[in-house]
Parts: structure tokens; C-alpha cells; sequence
């Protein structure tokens, strides 16, 4: 018995938007939030999102983020180059196959995720909304709007 190839749903203007979204690391199709977050207070300050495909830095370009230049600035590994764009800007030091980290680096590393587990801890709390965590089945276009309804709520709890 031989195997048929599933026949394309759709026409090629509606592929065309669905490529758009779809992320070959994940292997679906994706929408990716950007979340500023104050970190003492533990309130989100902006959101941005984009298409799945899209490097977090290069959305983090293109959203314009203004901040005070005395203003800390924590990322993870994703923001590298950041320092070039907000001098006050901390980010991990990441390891190769043919530079793994020393000691001191490993400290600083675990120092920094020390004050990042705030923030890590507000997007656990908005994974509990699974719009996040989950596989995002209404509209895209609707997406922002709902995540900042969440986002909302989630200060208004505060």
C-alpha cells in the first residue's frame, strides 16, 4: 500500500502568513512575548510580540525600549550584544566547547540568576494562564491584546 501526501489546506496567501509564524526549532508555529519587568516591585512594565521566528534581540531592536541610562538592565543569554545599545546592562556569561567557564565566571553566573529569579517567578505566574505555557489556538491577531489583558489582571493583583 503506498503512502499519499497530505494535500495543502488553503490557498498560498493564507501559507504565506502561516510560514510567517511557524519556528523550525519548535517545529510549530509560534508567537513569541517580550515582558519588561520592574523587579523590585514585581510589575510588568511593557510587552512585545512577534512572529515565533524572530531572535529575542532583534525584537528587543525593534520594539525601542527606552531606559535611563542609570537603569539596570538584567537578560539572559538570548540579549547578547545588549551592552551596545544600554551601557548598564547585565547578561551571563556563556560557555563553548572550546572555552568552558572558570570558577569565577560560574559564580558570577549564579549571582545573577540570585537576582534574576524574581522575574523568573512573574513569568511562572503568567505561565499559570497557559496563554504562555500552552498551545495558543484563537486568533494571532487577538494575542496581544489577551496576553496584556493577563499581564493587566496579573498587576492588578499586586
Amino acid at each position: 500500500m503506498r503512502h499519499r501526501r497530505c494535500k495543502r489546506v488553503g490557498n498560498r496567501k493564507t501559507q504565506k502568513k502561516q510560514r510567517k509564524y511557524y519556528s523550525g526549532k519548535k517545529k510549530k508555529h509560534t508567537v513569541k512575548a517580550q515582558i519588561i519587568i520592574k523587579r523590585g516591585a514585581k510589575k510588568i512594565l511593557k510587552t512585545n510580540f512577534c512572529n515565533g521566528k524572530k531572535h529575542d534581540f532583534k525584537l528587543y531592536k525593534e520594539s525601542k525600549v527606552t531606559l535611563r541610562k542609570e537603569t539596570l538592565q538584567e537578560a539572559d543569554t538570548g540579549y547578547l550584544g545588549i551592552q551596545k545599545l544600554h551601557e548598564n546592562s547585565v547578561i551571563p556569561k556563556k560557555k563553548s566547547k572550546k572555552h568552558p567557564l572558570t570558577k569565577e565566571e560560574k559564580k558570577y553566573n549564579h549571582e545573577l540568576s540570585k537576582q534574576r529569579i524574581e522575574v523568573e517567578n512573574v513569568l511562572a505566574s503568567l505561565k499559570r494562564f497557559r496563554i504562555l505555557s500552552d498551545r495558543y489556538r484563537n486568533r494571532r491577531r487577538r494575542f496581544g491584546l489577551r496576553f496584556n489583558i493577563i499581564a493587566g489582571i496579573y498587576n492588578y493583583e499586586l
